[in-house]
């Protein structure tokens, strides 16, 4: 059996999209509510050890891998396949490169930068409060934003397969 490119980058974009939307869903039904009965301290302190630690190469690999592939398979759909199976991987790019990668890189990164640049040590109680006032809603959000165009993203991506390798 011989297996080619565009069976590879399909399944690598099935991986990819997968793994994102899994991370993101599991981060809004058990980070988010854990994080919300936490201290104001505790949840600043570890939201600026869990935006330093998510920067790695596996990370890296799957949340910017999903946008590369989805674009790659996007390509080979209108190349090879039927006008059905295109339509849902152009859907799924779109939703993957707009509602999770640029909500991500516009919305999440510089609150994330913003909270970065802050010496928690030098804040009194009270800028701890306010300074979690300001990012926490806002980040949670453009989580959920980026949470529900990542599932959108890898349902489209596994029903353009299915209509895809059904034939």
């Amino acid at each position: 059996m011989e297996i080619s490119i565009k069976t590879i980058v399909f399944f690598l974009t099935l991986l990819t999209t997968g793994l994102s939307s899994g991370l993101f869903y599991a981060w809004q039904v058990s980070v988010i509510p854990g994080t919300r009965r936490v201290t104001d301290q505790s949840y600043l302190e570890s939201m600026q050890q869990i935006n330093r630690a998510i920067i790695n190469p596996w990370f890296m690999f799957i949340f910017m891998g999903a946008l590369l592939f989805l674009a790659w398979s996007t390509w080979f759909s209108y190349q090879t396949a039927d006008r059905t199976t295109f339509i849902l991987m152009l859907i799924a790019t779109l939703c993957y490169a707009g509602g999770t990668f640029g909500v991500t890189a516009a919305g999440n990164v510089p609150l994330n930068n913003w909270l970065e640049a802050i010496n928690l040590n030098e804040l009194s109680s009270l800028k701890m409060v306010e300074t979690r006032a300001h990012y926490e809603p806002k980040w949670n959000r453009l989580h959920l934003i980026r949470t529900i165009f990542s599932v959108l993203a890898f349902s489209a991506t596994l029903l353009a397969l299915l209509t895809e390798y059904k034939k």
